[in-house]
């Protein structure tokens, strides 16, 4: 069956760099996203890239920090997390679609189908 399993999570200091990885098993799919959702806040888009091209979004936030990309022949995509900031500290989900998004909808949750079971990560002090 399809899914998607997050893994890289963990407690880290505030300027240190932290790797997540979501492994897609059962299928391909056209665009994979990292959504965090910190507590007391709303869910939001922190990177997507689609699979074909490599098209990627990324929020205001994080640009010039994170980094997503996509391996092809590991069916992985990956959250490359530089210079950790306390306000990033969130659970982290994996979410990838089998539609066919256009490049202004990489950053919309609603582009998405499928979703990973969350990784949390913690960035204190």
């Amino acid at each position: 069956q399809v899914q998607l399993v997050e893994s890289g999570g963990g407690l880290v200091q505030p300027g240190e760099s932290l790797i997540l990885s979501c492994a897609a098993s059962g299928r391909t799919f056209s665009a994979m996203a990292w959504f965090r959702q910190a507590q007391g806040k709303e869910r939001e888009c922190v990177a997507a890239i689609r699979w074909r091209d490599n098209n990627r979004y990324y929020a205001d936030s994080v640009k010039g920090r994170f980094t997503v990309s996509r391996d092809k022949g590991k069916n992985t995509a990956y959250l490359q997390m530089n210079n950790l900031k306390p306000e990033n500290t969130a659970v982290y989900y994996c979410a990838a679609t089998t539609g066919s998004p256009i490049s202004s909808g990489l950053g919309v949750a609603s582009t998405y189908d499928i979703w990973g079971q969350g990784t949390k990560v913690t960035v204190s002090s």
